[in-house]
This record gives structure tokens, sequence and C-alpha cells, in this order.
């Protein structure tokens, strides 16, 4: 690790968000840390891309930006227009709240660090699993040390990982466990009002999430006070399958 090494950061929280301005104050002493957030929350909007409208960047200060989109925009601005080279790292984080399970599919956090990933940089999701945690001081702690590892690696292949941090004092942290993604039992509601029009509304919620025990998972490791890291991967294909479907005798022909 040296002074020269840069960190991309991000987030889905917005640039004013406390868990982000945890890690600007926090990372500086480490390497450069450039700033590339959206202006606004885009909590849960996955790996969106903003196709319908100009994206419109705003500076506040040296290396820190709002971007009027969503955060894989950003990521993609940053490293395609904003920065003239490529950063040694994207972080992602600290999100307000855990983003463990199948929520990483809907996760902007997860997203941003995912197209960091896509564009060949090590890429790094960390959330507190907590939606207000007392304070973002043990996750800025954590969050150094995993920093300063990957930087110390100097890894020629890039890394995806979703890192969760237990919302307890650094003290009652008992150390780091290696996971998988947990599995979520859903419990979504889906809200419906009326507005003063007589026009009903809806608003998609949930109850609290509930989860399958699994004592290798995400949720397992941080429910017993444990920082999570789940290392990701693009590979969506179900190989299964394709040997499954090679048995269909799937030849289609025009009537």
């Amino acid at each position: 690790m040296g002074a020269e090494a840069t960190i991309l950061l991000t987030n889905d929280d917005g640039i004013r968000a406390e868990g982000l301005n945890t890690l600007i104050e926090g990372l500086g002493d480490i390497c450069r840390v450039v700033v590339v957030a959206p202006e606004v929350e885009q909590s849960a909007t996955s790996h969106s891309i903003t196709l319908d409208r100009p994206l419109r960047i705003t500076s506040y200060g040296e290396d820190r930006f709002g971007v009027s989109g969503t955060p894989t925009d950003c990521v993609l601005l940053a490293v395609k227009s904003i920065l003239d080279f490529q950063p040694d790292l994207v972080l992602s984080g600290i999100n307000h709240g855990p983003n463990m399970g199948e929520d990483v599919i809907y996760s902007g956090t997860v997203a941003a660090a995912i197209e960091g990933s896509l564009l060949g940089i090590s890429s790094v999701a960390v959330s507190v699993a907590k939606w207000e945690p007392p304070s973002f001081k043990p996750a800025l702690s954590v969050t150094r040390y995993i920093v300063k590892k990957i930087l110390d690696e100097k890894r020629k292949d890039s890394i995806l990982w979703n890192v969760n941090i237990p919302p307890v004092g650094e003290d009652k942290i008992k150390g780091i466990r290696i996971t998988k993604l947990g599995s979520r039992i859903y419990n979504d509601t889906i809200v419906k009002e009326t507005d003063p029009r007589g026009k009903d509304y809806f608003w998609i919620g949930g109850g609290k999430p509930g989860w399958n025990r699994d004592s290798d998972s995400d949720f397992s490791a941080v429910s017993e006070n444990f920082v999570s890291i789940t290392p990701l991967t693009m590979e969506m294909t179900d190989y299964k399958s394709i040997f499954d479907l090679k048995k269909w005798d799937l030849e289609w022909k025009k009537d």
C-alpha cells in the first residue's frame, strides 16, 4: 500500500449520508479518496442505469462529486469520465442497513460494487446491519482494516466482496467470518391507501425480514456479532439446468 493508491467511494444513501462521510473522514490517511455519489438517496435501485434523461455532475470541492443518478451511474461516470485513471478500489458504503442474502439483488450499494467489478476494479460493498446504527465508528474501523488488507495484497485479479458489520461496539465484534449469502424469509407487504381525490395508491413495504438459520451464512455471522465477508461472482449460469435442458430435445422448427 502506498500514498498513490486511490479509492473511488460511492453509496446509495446519497452524498450527504453519515455512513459515506464517516469513510471520507476516516480513510484519507490511507490513500486518496475520490467521492462520486448520488445527489439523493437511491436505495433499492439495484443495478439500474439512467437512460431516459441526461445526468448532471455537481462538484462539492476537490475529489468530491454528486451525480443526479443511481449508484451504478456514479461508478460509470467516475471511471469513464471524471477520472483519467482507474482507481485501485471501488468502495460502496457504509450503507445504512443490512445487505444480506437475496437483498444483494435489490441493493444499490452492492450494485455499485458490482459495476466496479465489471469494469475490472476490485470492489467492496460495506453495510451496517441496522437501519439506524448508534455509531458508524466500529464499521469505519473494520472497513479501514479490510481496505488496508486489499491494498497490501496488490492482487492482479479483481475481487467483489459484500461486507456486513454487526451494529455493536468495536469491543463486542468477535472477528471476521467468510460466509455465503443467506436465505431470507420474505414478509413483504403491500399497503393500499386512498388519496384525497379518491384514487388508490400503494406502498411497497415490508415486515421485518426473517432468515433461515444456516451456520455458514452472512445472517448467522452478523447475528453472532461477527463481521461477514461474502465473496460474490457475476456468473449466474445454472450449469445443472444446462445438462437437464439438453434432455428436452428442444429443436424448434417453423410451422
